[in-house]
């Protein structure tokens, strides 16, 4: 099987290096020519636990290879994964879409046969269907899928996290799409890893869905530790004594300065301007993000006091 990705960063390449590892022969298209020449010379541009090595071997196997030349890694795709960088829109929130769009386009005028074009960048609901509008309206004649397959990995242990995964989320409306998918991940089916599909939309916003409620979590245990402070409670034991229960478990429940990081804070907020835009605004994502703001502001000011206001 062949597939192509579109992007050569922290997603596109922990996910191409893991594909290649099921057997998969994978092209990664990496159109700035520093990152590209890095990959090509076996550097990373990132840091990741065992990445390096997973790369080299595959890419010494004949199974990974790195390229700026889309049409020739196009050529025999059966799926075309977007993993490009979807960013927070300066002004109002949203996810910059800009990226994905373009790619889509580029794309559509790139193949030359059916193939299943796949975001695996974190894109707000939606985006499927205007990669489907864009692509037919670029090629009227190409017979294409649009799938959703969102990635759910943690930085530090990625590798593990897409060979071990709690789930595969696959956004697919097709059986062709669908199959495509199935035969993609069948490494991950003999270990009997949960292979989720479901419609587009849902795929999509399920990735925001799993963030933002991280993300409250981590804004919960913060407001508890304020209130310890006030009434003389261990926000510890508290974190502890109600992540025992298997309900609420003990991940992300521990006190500090909030939530920061390359994914929570844009994609609560994109989720707060979704939900708005289409009238379901959830006032609990609104609040996290809110309390999140407040306490690194206070946090900052704490550190200012504590230096003597300098």
């Amino acid at each position: 099987m062949r597939i192509t990705m579109i992007g050569g960063g922290y997603v596109g390449l922990v996910s191409s290096a893991c594909f290649a590892e099921f057997g998969t022969e994978v092209t990664v298209v990496e159109t700035d020519v520093v990152k590209l020449a890095a990959l090509r010379e076996g550097r990373m541009p990132i840091y990741e636990p065992g990445l390096e090595q997973l790369v080299r071997e595959n890419v010494k196997a004949g199974r990974l290879a790195f390229t700026n030349d889309l049409a020739a890694a196009l050529d025999g795709t059966e799926a075309v994964f977007i993993a490009v960088g979807t960013p927070t829109r300066r002004g109002d929130g949203h996810a910059d879409l800009t990226y994905v769009y373009a790619a889509a386009e580029q794309v559509a005028r790139a193949l030359t046969g059916y193939a299943v074009i796949v975001t695996k960048s974190t894109v707000p609901v939606g985006t499927g269907r205007r990669i489907q509008e864009i692509v037919s309206a670029t090629r009227p004649d190409l017979r294409f899928d649009v799938a959703s397959n969102p990635e759910f990995l943690r930085e530090g242990n990625a590798i593990g996290d897409f060979m071990r995964p709690d789930r595969v989320v696959i956004g697919a409306e097709s059986d062709r799409a669908r199959e495509v998918m199935r035969r993609l991940y069948r490494p991950l089916y003999l270990i009997e890893a949960p292979i989720v599909f479901t419609a587009i939309e849902t795929a999509e916003l399920t990735k925001y869905a799993a963030n933002a409620f991280l993300a409250m979590k981590v804004t919960f245990i913060n407001e508890m530790a304020d209130l310890c402070e006030k009434v003389g409670a261990d926000v510890h034991d508290v974190a502890r004594g109600i992540g025992l229960d298997g309900r609420i478990g003990r991940k992300f429940l521990h006190p500090g300065p909030g939530y920061g990081g390359s994914c929570f804070p844009k994609d609560t907020l994109a989720l707060v301007r979704t939900a708005q835009d289409y009238g379901a605004p959830s006032r609990l994502v609104e609040a996290t993000v809110a309390v999140n703001d407040a306490r690194k502001s206070s946090m900052a000011m704490r550190v200012i006091a504590a230096c003597g206001g300098s």
